[in-house]
């Protein structure tokens, strides 16, 4: 029944009132404040997902950082403590340690006697497990052992190996009347030594990296290569490798960034010694200058002084590795476009 309105305003008699809108005051509140708990929690829900993180990295990364360069300004003591205040005093006299100078060379040395075969090695032997080969899994699972293995037992597996009078790999030089090699006494041997621990532990553990990314390339292009004459060789240096670069630069910044880092394998290759790093520092790297340095003399404000100084130099190395390869990729890629454009200046 309609309402019908009188001249005065009111209501005609009969009629019932028409219904009212209804009270919208409570979805009104309602609304609004789910909108801004949406609103809220999609800029603040990702901010708290990497919290985590970042507290993480703040408790074990940045504070360690930011305390060991606060430690590295004073005459700091392992069991006085903190002494007094120096200033970059234990810098400068790091710098002027011949010891310091004499393990950034061996590290150096080291790290290009194991880097470079590594990566060689690596990618050969995932363009090798990346074929059609039975027993894939096999194979994969088994070049990865050697990263399994704890470090300390593979140094002194190797230890033992590289021994200059009861050494396995001297026993064999004997007997093919070869004279033994000094690989603890001298400089290089030792080198070579400790390279070819780390070769044999890290060198399957970035080659399932490398496969991986070389898994990622598309097949069409190995097939269009086929199809236009490319064989193994050539599709391998022109398809492959610029298909697995970004991932070629991580394996490569990590090498250089552990290789920078090595402790383990000098430590252990002649425990017995009472100076780290050989008799005549001949294989002390610099994280072993530094445990000396913290420990044995007990001078953390120049240990601390050394880390800092290694911080720059690997941060260095890294920043270097990456405008060469961002270098290198720009030239490729010049080189690729003035073969297109040649290509389409043919066809035409």
């Amino acid at each position: 029944m309609t309402s019908t309105i009188t001249p005065s305003g009111g209501l005609a008699e009969g009629t019932e009132p028409e219904p009212g809108p209804r009270d919208s005051s409570s979805a009104r509140t309602r609304r609004p404040w789910r909108t801004r708990l949406s609103r809220l929690d999609a800029k603040a829900s990702p901010y708290v997902y990497i919290a985590p993180f970042f507290i993480l990295f703040g408790l074990v990364g940045l504070f360690p950082l930011v305390y060991t360069f606060f430690v590295s300004l004073f005459n700091w003591k392992l069991l006085k403590g903190q002494g007094d205040f120096v200033g970059f005093d234990n810098y400068v006299k790091v710098l002027s340690d011949e010891y310091f100078w004499n393990s950034l060379f061996n590290t150096a040395s080291i790290f290009l006697l194991s880097a470079i075969p590594q990566l060689i090695a690596a990618v050969f032997i995932a363009a090798v497990l990346d074929q059609n080969i039975r027993a894939k899994t096999f194979w994969r699972m088994s070049v990865l052992l050697p990263y399994v293995v704890t470090p300390a037992a593979v140094a002194l597996i190797f230890s033992n190996m590289f021994g200059e009078q009861y050494g396995l790999i001297n026993n064999i030089l004997q007997n093919f009347g070869l004279d033994p090699i000094m690989w603890k006494s001298e400089t290089l041997p030792s080198h070579i030594a400790i390279a070819t621990m780390v070769n044999w532990r890290w060198t399957g553990y970035n080659a399932l990296i490398l496969l991986a990314a070389m898994q990622s390339v598309p097949r069409e292009l190995h097939e269009s290569a086929q199809l236009d004459g490319a064989g193994p060789l050539r599709r391998f240096l022109s398809v492959t490798l610029p298909g697995i670069r970004p991932t070629m630069i991580f394996v490569i910044i990590t090498a250089t960034v552990g290789g920078l880092q090595i402790f383990v394998e000098p430590r252990l290759f002649d425990s017995s010694g009472s100076t780290p790093g050989g008799s005549q520092r001949q294989f002390q790297t610099t994280v072993l200058y530094l445990w000396e340095m913290a420990f044995q003399r007990q001078n953390f404000g120049q240990a601390s002084a050394i880390a800092w100084i290694l911080f720059f130099i690997i941060v260095g190395v890294g920043v270097l590795n990456f405008f060469l390869s961002k270098s290198i990729a720009t030239a490729e890629a010049k080189v690729g476009a003035k073969r297109r454009r040649r290509r389409a200046g043919g066809e035409k």
